[in-house]
């Protein structure tokens, strides 16, 4: 049985997550429309309404996010922007920036979140918190309202420094895979991909940093609160 701070939670958890996903892919959509692939735009996805991206990915932007925090208490879940793999081949470099986009969206919501926290703090708002608390107790607030801010500020921050260092791994189908792209010339990278892509390379590239970017993220994660 839940308590009732976590089945409160859910709703700010989910606000978070959805909000971070749009921004992740409305900006892979965005950046291939100003390279020259249109795919995402025809599908509505340029766009920070989170509607067509849940359209699209139902069951990573609704059910999974659901049952993963249901499970664990924090949230896990995916969403995609369609682009023309054609128009990959003949522009790696412009499909590698397309796929930095996404995490770039990520980090710049981490720098936002930080702003607003640091204002918050400025404005007499929010306070440091007597104890701090990874995700969502980051920063406190003086009133009932200003702390529901406060943990969402914090939750964005947290959530936001994770998806975006998460995806810059070299793995497929993450988009770090084909970010890698940026240092490679260009037949390297099309053999890059290629070969990363096939299923069994991926899946044991998505097992490995699945049991071992905790171990990566960690020490980041902890440097990120003290410069906070």
């Amino acid at each position: 049985m839940f308590d009732q701070d976590t089945i409160a939670l859910f709703p700010l958890w989910y606000v978070a997550f959805l909000l971070s996903l749009t921004c992740h892919e409305a900006a892979h959509a965005l950046v291939a429309k100003w390279g020259g692939d249109l795919t995402a735009y025809y599908s509505g996805q340029v766009t920070l309404n989170p509607m067509p991206h849940m359209q699209r990915e139902m069951f990573g932007t609704i059910l999974v996010p659901a049952i993963t925090f249901l499970l664990n208490g924090w949230m896990l879940g995916w969403g995609s922007a369609p682009y023309d793999p054609y128009w990959e081949q003949r522009y790696p470099r412009k499909a590698a920036r397309m796929a930095l986009a996404g995490p770039v969206a990520n980090f710049i919501l981490v720098f936002v979140s930080a702003a607003a926290i640091h204002a918050g703090i400025a404005a007499g708002t929010f306070r440091q918190p007597e104890q701090m608390s990874e995700w969502v107790g980051l920063v406190a607030g003086n009133s009932a309202i200003s702390d529901g801010f406060a943990r969402f500020l914090s939750l964005m921050f947290s959530l936001n420094l994770m998806l975006g260092c998460f995806n810059l791994l070299p793995v497929a189908p993450l988009d770090g895979h084909s970010v890698v792209g940026l240092f490679l010339p260009e037949d390297k990278h099309l053999a890059w991909l290629e070969m990363i892509r096939q299923p069994m390379p991926s899946m044991i590239g998505l097992i490995i940093c699945w049991q071992f970017f905790g171990h990566i993220f960690y020490p980041i994660y902890i440097a990120a609160i003290r410069i906070l």
